[in-house]
């Protein structure tokens, strides 16, 4: 038996500012306060937390670890800040690796091209004799050049696909912007898979990275069954660095033949026997993503009057695929940016609560960043839990010069309505969409609290009532916790609870909120072990 005692500094749910203590036996919280603080004179390990923070770990109700670790493989684009140096970090990885078929990379930054779309024969002038794939931060859009598109045979007369959509010049030529899976697999299509090694390093840096930026859980919300081997290989090798719940894509065109194969790999992740992996979820992509009008909108764009949007469902077979996985006893997690798909959802989730009866089912929309004012009481009506990423909350550059333009004033003043729609009741859960925007909780937690980001404090906050600190912390704790099933466990400090912890180098509840997205992540423990522990960290950067 261990005994930790963790003390000199403030913990949550206690008054911040309060120097209190925490003692944890055996992976268990075992008392809070002074009980706690009598069991420092026979502790197995002290530690000092030098007048900072004690709370739940963090955990993250929404991002794409696999696909953050790959950044890594590919060429380093993601802090491009223009096209020249796009093209130059392609041109250098294209030398230094003249073996490889194909070079594949993410994720460039949408706003370096107006309107955010680019030309295959920019990439054309540095690698020509090989395809190249590079996609952009948003995951729903990809740049090739024109080599990429003859492999996969995409020329004036490819028809429209199906669930996609082919940015094309004024004479119907594909421009080398492709939008959607629809458009975007076939080209993926014709890409090598990556070995099962590259896939398990990938999970583990981008795990570990989880661990340092105070995480615990992760909802990895985005995952084919054929990459699960990868995912069993690194739960086996000790590479997962938090724990991590998978939700299987179901596909709007094949969805019924994927039923057993979802079973089955939930009975692998189950016959496995580990504690950090989970399969328990579905996810279904609803719509796309206003920048690229993708996004399903009851209105049509302002600066498109011609389209509401791409819906990659049909009323019908939403219902019936999320009956069927519900009925299998699986977690709903759907991806809803545009107001329209936002009620498409809660359409879909009261006719699964009505086919298959009541139980404890948590179902999550993801996103939510147009929401109408009539859907918003349907949220508590129905349990939804309502995921959003708060990192997105503010006038960035993408906010300004793609997402205001697309919505129009009216829309664009009632974004990601945090505050408003926990007021309504409604359980509200943060994630990060990483590698979308930074995996850091400290970052969207001040985002969430201030309305603003990082870059710029001079730059006005984006519409909406203000979210508070102790809240915020909750949506990226104990809410999360909720989302996962293990609120009975985990989540809070309380005896009893597994002691997943986080501490931060101040109180976050006792700072100006500006400095809030600044906070250091000073350790990280799963179930009382230390999974990061270090001296306060640089600055962050290049958040978005």
């Amino acid at each position: 038996m261990t005994l930790t005692v963790f003390h000199s500094g403030s913990v949550a749910g206690a008054p911040a500012g309060q120097t209190t203590a925490v003692a944890v036996t055996d992976g268990i919280i075992t008392a809070i306060g002074p009980a706690a603080g009598d069991l420092a004179s026979i502790a197995d390990v002290l530690h000092d937390l030098r007048g900072g923070y004690l709370g739940p770990a963090f955990g993250d109700g929404h991002a794409h670890p696999l696909f953050a670790g790959l950044e890594d493989v590919g060429p380093q684009i993601r802090h491009c800040t223009d096209l020249d140096e796009i093209l130059a970090a392609v041109a250098r990885w294209a030398d230094e690796h003249p073996g490889d078929d194909w070079i594949v990379g993410a994720s460039y930054d949408a706003t370096l091209s107006e309107d955010g779309c680019f030309d295959a024969r920019w990439l054309d002038s540095v690698v020509s004799d090989r395809p190249v794939l590079l996609r952009a931060w948003d995951y729903h859009t990809v740049w090739v050049n024109s080599r990429a598109l003859e492999i996969s045979g995409i020329t004036s007369d490819t028809p429209e696909p199906e669930l996609g959509r082919i940015i094309r010049r004024p004479d119907g030529s594909p421009l080398g912007t492709l939008c959607e899976p629809g458009a975007i697999d076939l080209v993926a299509a014709h890409v090598p898979a990556h070995g099962q090694d590259t896939l398990v390093s990938a999970l583990s840096r981008a795990t570990s990275a989880f661990a340092r930026a105070g995480v615990s859980w992760v909802q990895d919300a985005w995952v084919e069954t054929e990459s699960l081997d990868a995912y069993l290989a690194a739960a086996r090798q000790g590479a997962l660095h938090t724990r991590v719940n998978l939700a299987f894509r179901a596909d709007p065109l094949r969805w019924a033949g994927q039923l057993p194969e979802f079973a089955a790999a939930r009975d692998r992740v189950i016959a496995a026997g580990g504690e950090l992996l989970g399969a328990n979820t579905i996810k279904f992509f609803l719509d796309g993503i206003v920048e690229s009008h993708t996004a399903h909108m009851i209105d049509a764009y302002a600066d498109c009057p011609g389209s509401r949007g791409l819906p990659n469902w049909e009323d019908h077979s939403l219902i019936d695929a999320a009956i069927a996985v519900d009925f299998m006893g699986f977690q709903l997690h759907l991806h809803a940016i545009g107001d329209a798909a936002v009620r498409q959802g809660l359409d879909t989730i009261a006719a699964v609560v009505a086919a298959n009866g009541p139980r404890d089912r948590r179902p999550v929309m993801a996103h939510l960043q147009s929401i109408s004012p009539t859907d918003l009481p349907r949220f508590r009506e129905l349990g939804v839990i309502a995921n959003f990423e708060p990192l997105w909350a503010q006038r960035d550059t993408v906010m300004t010069e793609l997402t205001f333009p697309r919505l129009g004033a009216e829309r664009a003043s009632r974004q990601f309505q945090i505050s408003e729609v926990a007021a309504s009741g409604v359980r509200v859960s943060f994630g990060s969409d990483w590698p979308v925007t930074h995996h850091h909780p400290m970052p969207g937690i001040g985002t969430a609290v201030t309305r603003t980001g990082l870059s710029d404090p001079d730059i006005p906050p984006l519409a909406g009532a203000p979210y508070g600190v102790v809240d915020a912390l909750d949506s990226y704790s104990a809410q999360v916790a909720y989302q996962a099933f293990a609120d009975h466990e985990r989540g809070t400090l309380a005896a009893g609870q597994i002691a997943d912890l986080v501490w931060l180098e101040s109180d976050p509840r006792s700072i100006a909120e500006h400095d809030v997205a600044g906070v250091k992540v000073l350790g990280t423990w799963l179930a009382g072990k230390p999974t990061h522990l270090t001296t306060p960290e640089p600055a962050l950067d290049g958040i978005r």
